[in-house]
């Protein structure tokens, strides 16, 4: 699980630090061409819907195919969405994006599952473990700017991006290889309450699974065929408002509540204090990959005793 959450990591990080320096290089130099403002609003599209599947996620991988299988369908999209970026096209640029976004909706929450399920509540390994996984994301989040930011800044952007491929491909073989460490700790779904519950929860998430599916790439193809004039800052606003709207309302509906004990309603409080602290903090730290990143490609000094490397590396 360390190593698996490791390779993701790589994946991810590597990719994220050639995401916008990609989007606004000039066409000349293999790049989208694309002003700060727009790539802008693509990468807060994405690092926000990244974060925001892990809820589906979840939810798929509890109701109907268990998180062990969650993380390995995860990590195939998550490849399949590297490598499709890998190809000079806008059309597959997106796709990638898109494909990224589910497939570490899948990963990222539920293979953290699985380490919390290998310790009983109250074994005192529990934190340890984490500890150990949580290293493996660190040593990737560091490793993987100075790789696929090299090939992507000074080779091809594109075999960047197939790096970051390359990576969650690794990570993939070894999870495989090494499940038979894990047993049986979350290979199967919770299960359902009654037989025919299961049946009918299943369809109905088929059926609404397949009408969001549908309606994305619909959007998708609308968008850049010119067909729906819509700006991906309009997009990345929308969405903005959306998930504004979504959080005052999921925390007032659970304040508004009647069936909590004395206890937990202390929880809940203990939830929304750290909820805005983790809110914030994340809205500065993901500036790294934005912000800060077009303040090191184009007001940083990117020399040092000579030696010229990549605006990437401040990653």
């Amino acid at each position: 699980l360390f190593f698996t959450e490791m390779w993701e990591r790589l994946s991810y990080y590597g990719m994220r630090a050639l995401l916008l320096l990609f989007m606004t290089a000039p066409v000349a130099s293999g790049g989208l061409g694309f002003d700060a403002a727009q790539g802008g609003a693509i990468y807060a599209l994405y690092t926000s819907m990244v974060y925001m599947m892990t809820l589906p996620g979840g939810w798929i991988a509890d109701r109907f195919i268990g998180q062990r299988r969650a993380v390995l369908y995860g990590g195939i999209l998550i490849a399949s969405g590297h490598f499709s970026m890998a190809v000079p096209t806008l059309a597959t640029f997106y796709l990638g994006l898109f494909l990224i976004v589910i497939g570490t909706g899948l990963l990222k929450g539920n293979v953290s599952v699985i380490v919390g399920a290998l310790y009983s509540p109250e074994d005192k390994r529990r934190d340890a473990g984490f500890s150990i996984f949580y290293m493996g994301i660190n040593m990737r989040a560091f490793f993987s700017p100075l790789v696929c930011g090299y090939l992507g800044q000074r080779v091809n952007w594109h075999l960047g991006f197939a790096a970051a491929g390359v990576g969650m491909l690794f990570g993939l073989i070894q999870y495989v290889a090494g499940s038979r460490y894990l047993g049986e700790v979350c290979s199967k779904p919770a299960p359902a309450r009654m037989p025919q519950e299961a049946g009918t929860l299943r369809r109905r998430a088929l059926t609404i699974g397949g009408v969001l599916v549908a309606a994305v790439l619909l959007f998708g193809v609308a968008t850049l065929s010119g067909a729906l004039p819509v700006t991906a800052t309009q997009v990345a606003d929308a969405a903005g408002y959306f998930l504004l709207f979504l959080t005052v309302g999921c925390f007032g509906w659970l304040f508004s509540s009647s069936g909590w004990t004395r206890e937990e309603r202390h929880r809940l409080y203990a939830i929304g204090a750290l909820f805005l602290a983790a809110g914030i903090f994340w809205s500065v730290f993901e500036q790294a990959g934005s912000t800060l990143n077009l303040f090191a490609d184009r007001s940083t000094r990117l020399d040092l005793f000579g030696w010229q490397f990549q605006s990437s590396y401040f990653q």
